[in-house]
C-alpha cells in the first residue's frame, strides 16, 4: 500500500460521491456502499468482541473472519471482483461444527446474553444476519441492472458468519461456565 493512506482527509467525498476500486464514483447512500458499511459494521462488532478475555481458539477464529471480511468490503468495492471461495466458507462450517460438538444440544431457543462476550457474540450475530440481508438485496439490484451481481460465496460467508457467532455466543458462555439464557415460553401469559 505505499504511501496509499497517507492522507486521511482528502475531501473527494465532500459532494456525497465516493469511489470504488474500479475507480467509478457512486453517491455515499447507493446500496453497493450500505452494503460495504454493513461488513465493515461486523467486522467492527468482531473487533469489540475481541476486546474481551477469550479462549485462544475463539479468538483465533474471530481474527480469522476479521480478515476475510476485510477482503470482502474490498470484493464488493470492485462491482465483478470474486476473492472469497468455497474454501472459506468450508472454514467457517469446519468451525461451526469443531465448537458445537462440544455443546450440549439445545431443547429450547436461547435469548442473547449470559456473560458480556456472549452478548458481544450475540450482538455480532444479528450484526451478520444484516450484512447478509443487504448483501442479498444488493445481489438482486445490481443482477436486475444487468450488472455482474455479488458473489454467491460471499452470500454463504456471512450465513455461516451468523451459524458460528450463534456457537461462539454459547460455547463463550460454557467457557465462563455459565449455560445458556433460556427462552421461557409462555412468560409473559402468565402460563
Amino acid at each position: 500500500m505505499g504511501n496509499r493512506l497517507s492522507k486521511i482527509v482528502t475531501r473527494t467525498g465532500d459532494a456525497g460521491t465516493t469511489g470504488l476500486g474500479d475507480g467509478s464514483r457512486v453517491p455515499k447512500d447507493h446500496l453497493r456502499i450500505d452494503t460495504i458499511g454493513e461488513i465493515d459494521e461486523l467486522n467492527s462488532t468482531l473487533g469489540l468482541l475481541l476486546t474481551e478475555e477469550l479462549p485462544e481458539d475463539i479468538r483465533e477464529a474471530l481474527t480469522g473472519m476479521q480478515h476475510d471480511l476485510f477482503d470482502l468490503g474490498g470484493e464488493l468495492c470492485i462491482p465483478g471482483m470474486s476473492i472469497l471461495a468455497q474454501a472459506h466458507v468450508d472454514r467457517l462450517e469446519a468451525l461451526v461444527e469443531r465448537f458445537n460438538e462440544a455443546l450440549p444440544p439445545l431443547k429450547d431457543f436461547i435469548l442473547p446474553g449470559g456473560t458480556r462476550a456472549a452478548a458481544f457474540a450475540h450482538l455480532a450475530r444479528t450484526v451478520a444476519r444484516r450484512a447478509e440481508r443487504r448483501i442479498v438485496h444488493l445481489a438482486n439490484e445490481d443482477l436486475a441492472c444487468g450488472g455482474p451481481g455479488v458473489s454467491e460465496f460471499a452470500r454463504k460467508y456471512l450465513n455461516r458468519s451468523s451459524d458460528l457467532l450463534f456457537v461462539l455466543g454459547r460455547a463463550l458462555n460454557r467457557a465462563a461456565g455459565r449455560g445458556d439464557v433460556l427462552w421461557v415460553h409462555g412468560r409473559n401469559r402468565g402460563d
